[in-house]
């Protein structure tokens, strides 16, 4: 038996996220059976745990949409017990039990071996908003980062704040946008040279183009934000466009692209072939530096998990929340 956050539903429809324990026969078929470590809290997970249960499919369910830890037993060749592994994406936490247990078990092609320099927590440090926003990076530089400022909109969030950490560690000149003031300090200590408020970028206006200011941009917001960022950004520049927080709807014209030749690049973590997903993660190791990182970190235990789901989708959480799996 080992522990598990469980979300339960019961027959008026209701749901209820409790910690308990399950046996490993209760997992769901799998290649790999992986002592999990660390988790993290993302919009995701807070949508699962929450009233209703947002994206689950089936009941009862384990949220958490990644995880870290220790191959326990594995029934395909690349993955042997003892080794260290990541895994993100693939609907799990959602369509499939995810990382919100002391174990799991999962198809072997979900999983990628934990880059060599990288621990288990600082994997989960960066978790799936962190992987989001180096798949964003990596997309930017793909197609020509241009000079001056990049601009990361959300950026005190989980993908902002990694993708703000990178850029400046890269050598970027890096300017986020906030819709809190307070956390100007905490940008600023991730690189940030140059702080925005939200106000500011979502001021309304009729014209399709403006001043050529931004070199790229790490979009994390969407919605009318991303519309006003188009008519801003550099001619030739790209904006790698990641989260859906201020909406699907794109409010903007064609001209951005016709005449500044700007590029919407969509980022999905979810379905990434497996040499990006290694890609990813090896950069990361490389160029997220781990001392900004862990100035991100919040720690938390599985029996903090209903109360923080229910913190994020109020937009209380800052920075990347590492669940101890085992605390």
């Amino acid at each position: 038996m080992f522990k598990a956050l469980l979300v339960e539903k019961d027959d008026e429809g209701k749901t209820s996220a409790s910690v308990t324990e399950i046996s490993e026969d209760q997992l769901p078929e799998g290649d790999v059976t992986v002592a999990v470590e660390y988790s993290t809290v993302n919009y995701k997970d807070g949508l699962c745990i929450g009233p209703g249960g947002g994206l689950v499919r089936n009941y009862p369910h384990v949220p958490g949409i990644d995880f870290a830890g220790t191959v326990e037993s594995s029934s395909d060749d690349r993955y042997k017990p003892g080794d260290k592994v990541v895994l993100t994406g693939w609907r799990v936490g959602e369509n499939r039990w995810g990382g919100y247990a002391q174990k799991a078990r999962v198809k072997a092609d979900m999983l990628v071996p934990l880059p060599e320099g990288l621990t288990t927590r600082q994997a989960m440090a960066v978790g799936t908003a962190g992987f989001t926003a180096m798949l964003a990076v990596m997309a930017l530089e793909d197609h020509g980062i241009k000079e001056g400022p990049v601009l990361v909109t959300g950026a005190a969030g989980g993908v902002g704040s990694v993708a703000t950490a990178i850029l400046a560690n890269l050598g970027h000149q890096v300017a986020g946008v906030t819709g809190r003031p307070e956390t100007a300090d905490y940008l600023r200590e991730l690189g940030a040279t140059q702080i925005v408020a939200r106000e500011e970028i979502n001021e309304t206006t009729k014209r399709p183009l403006e001043t050529e200011t931004w070199g790229g941009c790490v979009d994390a917001v969407g919605g009318a934000m991303l519309a006003r960022v188009l008519g801003q950004l550099q001619y030739g520049a790209s904006v790698a466009a990641v989260g859906l927080a201020g909406g699907a709807n794109l409010p903007a014209t064609v001209v951005p692209f016709l005449l500044r030749g700007v590029n919407l690049l969509g980022i999905d973590s979810v379905m990434q072939p497996y040499d990006n997903r290694l890609r990813a993660w090896q950069r990361i190791a490389k160029d997220l530096p781990m001392d900004k990182l862990e100035a991100m970190v919040r720690p938390a235990t599985l029996a903090d998990l209903p109360q923080l789901g229910a913190d994020i989708l109020n937009g209380q959480v800052q920075g990347r929340v590492v669940v101890d799996v085992n605390a």
